[in-house]
């Protein structure tokens, strides 16, 4: 549904050049909720402005429902009638909501169908039932002064949505919420690409967001994508930094004598006493330094650490028995034996404001 092949932005800044996209790759799959994560800086609001082409791309191209936008955006500043069409097949949410304030809840959302040049009981019509799918239906009067921050920001996705859009695009869209209401705006985004069959894109830096809603997702850093496929492939990905991320489990402490294993359960298997049976069958003392157990795309998974006593060497058939029980299996610090080599994930496939975006 959305691909970007080689893309480039880079700005012109005090004489000097600075890269904001170096070469990104990346494939969205039609109706999945898709996480872009990074640190401040990593590129990620360039990202997703270029995926519409609010930021014209330096070089390479985007792709949105089989139709490459960057060919019709054409060499001039201004935007074609081709690009103001598809984009109005991409709605996009923002950070600060960018309501209007002296337009009522309804009027904001019937905006961009105005821009569109739908009559007024079309624009009437489609406001209402958004405000009801929003949970808004009783808000259509009120001025944007007058709601909460989910509130606003629950205006903001209907407005989003005026355009009978295929594709979402969310940036940072819960990151000046508290933590109860962004549970609930995440909660209304995952419902909505069921319900509708939306494709969401949505970029983050809190890593709670990637658990609770994505199906994929991608680590960046310094403009590049460093890291990227289905989050369980990501979570069974050996060395996976977003995995480490997801589930933080602390640092490797420091044992002469001891091996330290990380482990990772995958559905059934994170519901078994594995650890027990361990100890039973080889009469070994394990200590646990740590684990931590979610459910992430829908599957129950869960990361734990352990320490085994010996070296290496002395617990090779008490690790072959945990790989054996389908679990993830990872020799962590200096004295770490190579892991069996299993699949690398796929690499991705290759192939200001409201009035710009509903044109």
């Amino acid at each position: 549904m959305i691909t970007t092949a080689g893309l480039t932005k880079v700005y012109r800044s005090r004489g000097r050049d600075l890269t904001a996209l170096d070469g990104v790759d990346l494939h969205v799959r039609e109706g999945e909720v898709f996480g872009v994560v990074g640190q401040s800086g990593a590129g990620k609001s360039t990202l997703i402005r270029c995926v519409n082409l609010l930021e014209r791309p330096t070089s390479g191209t985007v792709t949105v429902a089989g139709q490459e936008l960057t060919a019709l955006a054409g060499r001039g500043k201004r935007t074609s009638r081709e690009l103001r069409s598809a984009r109005s097949r991409i709605g996009m949410v923002f950070q600060h909501f960018n309501l209007l304030s002296s337009r009522t809840v309804q009027g904001n959302v019937e905006l961009p169908l105005e821009i569109l040049g739908a009559d007024g009981k079309e624009r009437s019509r489609r406001a209402g039932e958004l405000l009801d799918l929003v949970g808004l239906a009783d808000k259509a009067k009120a001025y944007p002064a007058q709601l909460s921050g989910g509130q606003k920001q629950r205006v903001g996705i209907a407005r989003a949505l005026a355009g009978d859009p295929q594709v979402l695009l969310s940036d940072e869209a819960t990151s000046a919420l508290d933590p109860e209401t962004t549970r609930s705006i995440l909660q209304l985004l995952r419902d909505l690409n069921r319900r509708l069959g939306l494709t969401v894109l949505l970029i983050t830096h809190e890593m709670d967001v990637i658990k609770t809603v994505c199906d994929s997702a991608a680590l960046m850093k310094e403009g590049r994508i460093v890291e990227s496929g289905t989050v369980p492939e990501l979570l069974a990905t050996p060395g996976s930094e977003l995995a480490h991320e997801l589930f933080p489990i602390g640092e490797v402490p420091s044992s002469d004598g001891r091996t330290i294993v990380d482990l990772t359960f995958h559905g059934e298997a994170a519901a078994q006493p594995v650890i027990s049976r361990l100890a039973r069958t080889y009469n070994v003392d394990v200590s646990i330094l740590g684990a931590a157990i979610e459910t992430v795309a829908g599957l129950q998974v869960g990361r734990m650490r352990i320490e085994l006593p010996g070296r290496f060497e002395d617990n090779v058939v008490p690790i072959g028995f945990l790989r054996e029980q389908g679990l993830q299996v990872d020799v962590a610090g200096p004295e770490a034996a190579p892991a069996p080599r299993q699949p690398a994930v796929e690499p991705p496939h290759l192939a200001h404001a409201v009035k710009e975006t509903a044109k």
